[in-house]
């Protein structure tokens, strides 16, 4: 079951890594907690340092993981 939900949420991100490519910037999945619910990935690129990453982070790449993904409760940064 692991795998299935980590392939959904490769998918989620997926759907909003060309948005963030015409940006300049990036994403990729680093770890799915299944325990606490927890996504773990890297902004990359332009997405780095930027002051609008945690908004891209929780409004753009989380809640578009979320609607995918319900088993999915945070995607953090790291």
């Amino acid at each position: 079951m692991q795998n299935n939900i980590e392939e959904k949420i490769k998918k989620a991100l997926d759907k909003v890594r060309p948005g963030m490519q015409a940006d300049g910037g990036d994403v990729e999945f680093v770890k799915w907690d299944e325990k606490t619910g927890q996504v773990q990935v890297r902004l990359a690129g332009m997405c780095v340092g930027c002051p609008m990453a945690q908004i891209t982070l929780k409004q753009g790449i989380e809640t578009e993981v979320k609607k995918i993904v319900p088993e999915v409760k945070e995607v953090v940064g790291i």
